[in-house]
């Protein structure tokens, strides 16, 4: 039964761990004031596609809202080199449907995980499992174990990461519709390859912060629970 006990509550960890890493994923892509446009100028956006970065701003807040399901279409037009236009053609507008598909997706992980997190601890409860001593402890155990996995892939990516951009995409894609051409698809200019970099390391570190404080609190749980424990006695 005690193997059980533990079984469940590295689910619970790793569950979390899930649920932490889209969170943060969230957070960084639509929840962070002012980083679109720090982006923008960090590495002269407006330049290339030509724009106004109020308008280039409303064309990434319509792109936001498409992705996390909440406008039915890319047709946006907007202002380019002085002239009305669509801001996003056809292919664009077809691999963008794709890039939803894996926004969409994450959210409905992390809703299993969820799901997955509240039935083991439901579990937990009814096995009469002491969750006040196994939950912190397992939790760290299933960070560390869930970093050092993290750790390793975040190592091979970092050595050559162009390489593994593209294979993420042929992974996740089956077709070629990502392999956009700067000098006809704008998509490509106000997210090159750098902001994919910057944004991947903001995301590590949210994910890290609140990776850190989970297992801060159960490193308090787990001392104050032994501090009770010597006390007893």
């Amino acid at each position: 039964m005690k193997l059980l006990h533990v079984t469940l509550g590295i689910l619970c960890a790793f569950a979390l761990m899930i649920i932490l890493f889209i969170t943060s994923i969230e957070a960084v892509t639509y929840w962070t004031p002012g980083y679109y446009e720090k982006e923008y100028e960090k590495y002269h956006v407006l330049d290339d596609v030509h724009m106004e970065m109020d308008d280039l701003l409303d064309v990434t807040e319509e792109m936001m809202a498409y992705l996390r399901g909440r406008r039915d279409d890319l047709h946006v037009p907007t202002i380019v080199d002085g002239q009305p236009r669509e801001f996003f053609n056809e292919r664009e507008i077809a691999h963008m449907e794709d890039v939803r598909g894996l926004f969409l997706g994450a959210i409905a992980i992390r809703r299993a995980c969820l799901a997955v997190l509240a039935l083991s601890l439901g579990l937990l409860v009814v096995l009469k499992a002491d969750v006040k001593r196994l939950l912190p402890k397992t939790i760290c155990v299933g960070t560390v174990l869930f970093f050092a996995v993290l750790a390793v892939l975040a190592g091979i990516i970092s050595t050559d990461f162009t390489k593994y951009f593209i294979i993420f995409h042929k992974i996740f894609f089956s077709n070629d519709l990502w392999m956009l051409d700067p000098s006809t698809d704008l998509l490509i200019n106000i997210v090159p390859e750098p902001f994919f970099v910057d944004t991947a390391t903001r995301i590590g570190i949210t994910f890290g912060i609140s990776v850190a404080a989970v297992f801060l609190l159960c490193a308090v749980l787990i001392l104050h629970s032994r501090r009770r424990g010597t006390g007893h006695r």
